[in-house]
């Protein structure tokens, strides 16, 4: 929660805030997330507007993940930008409740969920470690990056399996 009693209810003040707050749980998606607890750096610009306060800002925070195709560890950086007006109590109407407009409860101001929707949208949805990352051997799991010459015979056809067993045991005529 943030304060923006400081602030006033004056339109056009404005205030810069900078500040680096824990990651709260689950700041992320399944395969790329921001460590919870981790730091996130806010630079923030608050301006007094007459329906309430519009917050403007950009965070920065780690992500810890796994390749999507080879499950390599990534470790990366977000940045993302966000703004949005948190609605005065005296100024919020019954389409509020619907539209899900962000409000100021106590001149208090919750940012969790514009901060994090603003980082799930930004990440990948598939993140991979390398742009042209080749993944895994779909017939053992061996990581084609290190190994590009990877490969398998042929799988034979399990009705002609009998005859390639003959094959094997004929001996050479020459």
């Amino acid at each position: 929660m943030l304060d923006t009693r400081e602030l006033g209810r004056r339109p056009g003040s404005q205030r810069e805030v900078t500040l680096s707050v824990p990651a709260p749980a689950d700041l992320g998606i399944d395969v790329l997330t921001v460590p919870e607890g981790s730091p996130v750096d806010i630079d923030l610009r608050l301006e007094a507007v007459m329906e309430g306060v519009l917050v403007t800002g950009t965070a920065r925070a780690g992500l810890d993940g796994e390749c999507a195709r080879c499950l390599e560890e990534i470790h990366d950086d977000v940045e993302v930008a966000f703004q949005e007006l948190y609605v005065y109590a005296e100024h919020q109407t019954s389409h509020d409740e619907d539209d899900e407009v962000s409000r100021l409860e106590d001149d208090l101001l919750d940012l969790e969920p514009q901060l994090r929707d603003a980082v799930v949208l930004k990440l990948p949805f598939q993140p991979l470690c390398t742009e042209d990352c080749p993944g895994l051997c779909p017939d053992c799991g061996a990581r084609l990056a290190e190994d590009p010459d990877h490969g398998h015979d042929e799988p034979i056809d399990p009705r002609w399996a009998g005859l390639a067993a003959l094959a094997q045991d004929e001996p050479d005529e020459k």
